[in-house]
């Protein structure tokens, strides 16, 4: 069984602390894609995550800015300021790969804008979450993989110097492997999801819930026929929409708003799904009856 230590280890000697409001920021692996609720809507790592915490937290408060589509510059500008003004106990921040993965892309103004969202962030709140987003192995991973290597080592250095904590999710073969991803290749099943926040949790150094880096069993291979006929779906369903946005300048995410804009507290609908059932509110059942 491979550990899950190794990609993202807990530091010993930085005990969990109160983590009682987290604010997720960032693009459309944050807002939860492709984790489909049964009553619509996406449910996500973040999601999963703040369900754990809010089971431990009596008083916890939750918001998700994040949208889909969103490039660094626009997470910049629209939820770095918010976020900051929350002054939260957590926050995770995971941005750029939206930008590494489109033609011509300016590295060095991805990283400086990460660089000063880092800079607002760090002081504001009580710890920082960055991360080595995952990656699906395949041709398009190698194509872009010096971009991608080149923004996480930088991810690695902003760490060091603001005193962030890093989830390298990019080492893990586990997440690289293809049955982690939904068809449109590009977001998480909801067992890739599921995963991540385990993986989170971990690096917070929170007690595990399970090895969240462990392979899936083997499988066979499709075969030929099966591959060529999801090559086709993809391409309709997925590639051709894609590549239509991009011809015209547009986004999934314009205008739409997040999910989760407010520091609020969970209901328990906000955990359907999530496996986790939140505590009676405080003082629920202590009447006596009448």
């Amino acid at each position: 069984m491979t550990s899950a230590a190794p990609a993202s280890p807990a530091d010993p000697a930085r005990p969990p602390a109160a983590l009682r409001s987290f604010v997720a920021l960032g693009d459309s692996f944050t807002e939860g894609m492709s984790d489909l609720l049964p009553g619509g809507g996406y449910r996500g790592w973040a999601d999963l995550l703040a369900a754990r915490l809010a089971a431990r937290e009596p008083e916890f408060h939750y918001a998700n800015l994040a949208v889909r589509g969103k490039l660094i510059g626009q997470i910049a500008a629209d939820q770095v300021a918010p976020a900051a003004a929350m002054e939260a106990d957590l926050v995770t921040l995971v941005g750029g790969l939206n930008d590494v993965l489109r033609p011509g892309c300016d590295t060095g103004r991805v990283c400086a804008l990460l660089e000063e969202s880092v800079a607002t962030l760090a002081p504001a709140c009580g710890t920082l979450v960055l991360m080595r987003s995952p990656g699906r192995r395949g041709p398009v991973l190698e194509r872009y993989r010096a971009r991608m290597e080149e923004l996480f080592d930088f991810v690695e250095g902003l760490a060091d110097r603001h005193g962030a904590l890093v989830v390298d999710l990019f080492a893990s073969e586990a997440l690289g492997d293809p049955r982690m991803w939904a068809d449109d290749r590009l977001h998480l099943t909801a067992e890739g999801h599921s995963r991540v926040a385990e993986a989170v949790w971990q690096r917070l150094g929170l007690p595990p819930g399970s090895d969240w880096n462990t392979p899936l069993p083997p499988a066979a291979a499709p075969s030929w026929t099966a591959r060529r006929a999801a090559d086709a779906r993809f391409a309709r369903v997925h590639l051709l929409p894609w590549i239509g946005r991009r011809l015209t300048g547009r986004s999934s995410g314009d205008g739409r708003a997040p999910k989760r804009p407010e520091l609020a507290p969970l209901a328990c609908e906000d955990t359907v799904g999530t496996g986790v059932a939140l505590p009676p509110p405080r003082g629920a059942g202590d009447r006596a009856a009448p």
